[in-house]
């Protein structure tokens, strides 16, 4: 990040090198908060101690990103919406990605209320079609399964191998 000055504080992590490196984490939320799935690929571990931490603060940093652009909406005038119930694709005000200098954080939020989140180097392009390829992922082998009980964690073995194969072939 460069400041005014032109002083580089903190530069950006070097460009991967080998396909699949680029993703670091993805996220599975239903509709209340609840993690179903997440899994890390190139990211140390968070704190074992507090193995739901990470979940919440991303859950609450969505919440708030939310929050935002329905509140910075320039085409509602006052009229801002139930900030909990998910909107239809093109309806109201939404964000898909933002970056940082080290980091690309990639939103998705279906009908349903399922919300998808892939974390990746932050020199990665536009990932709206991969995360709809992620969750078309989720509906044929998660929530067409018969045995899956809907807001329970996913353990489904042929979603984490299709999930992975995928993922790392992100560029």
């Amino acid at each position: 990040m460069q400041f005014f000055g032109g002083s580089d504080i903190s530069p950006s992590p070097p460009a991967p090198t080998a396909a699949g490196h680029n993703a670091n984490v993805v996220y599975v939320f239903n509709r209340n908060g609840v993690c179903l799935f997440y899994r890390e690929w190139n990211r140390p571990p968070p704190d074992p101690e507090y193995p739901q931490q990470d979940h919440k603060l991303m859950f609450g940093l969505l919440f708030s990103l939310k929050s935002l652009t329905a509140k910075m909406d320039p085409t509602t005038c006052g009229d801002k919406g139930n900030l909990g119930v998910p909107q239809l694709p093109g309806q109201g005000c939404s964000f898909h990605s933002f970056r940082t200098n080290t980091y690309k954080l990639s939103f998705m939020e279906t009908p349903s209320g399922i919300k998808i989140i892939l974390v990746t180097h932050p020199r990665t392009g536009d990932l709206r079609e991969a995360l709809k390829y992620i969750y078309g992922l989720y509906v044929e082998y998660v929530a067409k399964n018969p045995l899956y009980a809907p807001g329970t964690p996913i353990r489904c073995d042929l979603f984490n191998t299709n999930l992975d194969q995928y993922v790392r072939s992100i560029s």
